[in-house]
């Protein structure tokens, strides 16, 4: 990492009410999370974050939302994750990553987890050059 290096700021869509990561554990593990309905307008504002989650509900559709996602202007090789359904196959699962997602994990998923799958694939991507910095915790003294 080099000293111009920011925080690792990850983009979570949530068009609708559907279950998500947590927010609020992705921040205390030292992600800036920036939670909106829709994809953020404007070809540059993808610039700000290293990594998009999106849920997909309709597995059918997973491989074309990966496509269109990747072929947004300057998404490059930003980290991609498909959160889904539990009950989606193994065999869906090895499409959406043959896609354009980079994983797939279910809803309801523990933060850690999405968190070390977050950090391995963004280890295979130097370039995007981001560092976790978490919250600092207060001791209680009693």
């Amino acid at each position: 990492m080099t000293a111009s290096a920011r925080r690792c700021s990850v983009l979570l869509i949530k068009p609708v009410e559907l279950p998500s990561p947590d927010r609020g554990k992705l921040e205390a593990l030292g992600f800036q999370v920036t939670e909106v309905r829709e994809w953020p307008e404007g070809d540059r504002a993808i610039l700000d974050f290293h990594v998009v989650i999106l849920p997909v509900q309709k597995m059918e559709s997973a491989g074309m939302l990966a496509a269109r996602v990747r072929a947004k202007p300057r998404f490059g090789r930003r980290v991609l994750i498909a959160i889904v359904p539990a009950s989606t196959t193994d065999r869906e699962r090895l499409a959406a990553r043959t896609s354009g997602f980079d994983d797939v994990l279910n809803d309801g998923c523990d933060e850690r987890l999405l968190a070390s799958r977050i950090l391995k694939h963004l280890r295979a991507r130097p370039e995007l050059d981001c560092l976790l910095r978490p919250v600092k915790r207060r001791r209680f003294v009693a």
